[in-house]
């Protein structure tokens, strides 16, 4: 199977953990080499965020386990890149 080098996932989480222990945090996961995290909303209770990981072979189930035990949940998945290398994002004709 080809190895994972780039998950998107969108988390709800507490505001405690604040974003860049959260972050910290996520980086000392097995298989997680680089992490970013966007605030995307924030209410009174929760953050979403948007956090992007990058490693030679992502273990998703690890990321997960790692989220939920700082109190968060993955919403969704909403990119995942696979293979030797990451492939870039380009714009195409169906982009319109």
């Amino acid at each position: 199977m080809a190895p994972v080098r780039r998950l998107v996932i969108d988390v709800l989480k507490p505001h405690d953990p604040p974003l860049l222990a959260f972050s910290q945090r996520l980086t000392e996961t097995d298989s997680v080499e680089a992490v970013s995290v966007s605030l995307i909303e924030l209410d009174q209770e929760v953050q979403n965020v948007k956090v992007t990981l990058e490693g030679s072979d992502l273990d998703f189930e690890a990321v997960e386990e790692t989220v939920e035990g700082l109190s968060g949940t993955v919403h969704s998945v909403d990119e995942v890149a696979c293979g030797e290398y990451v492939v870039e994002d380009r714009p195409t004709p169906q982009d319109g």
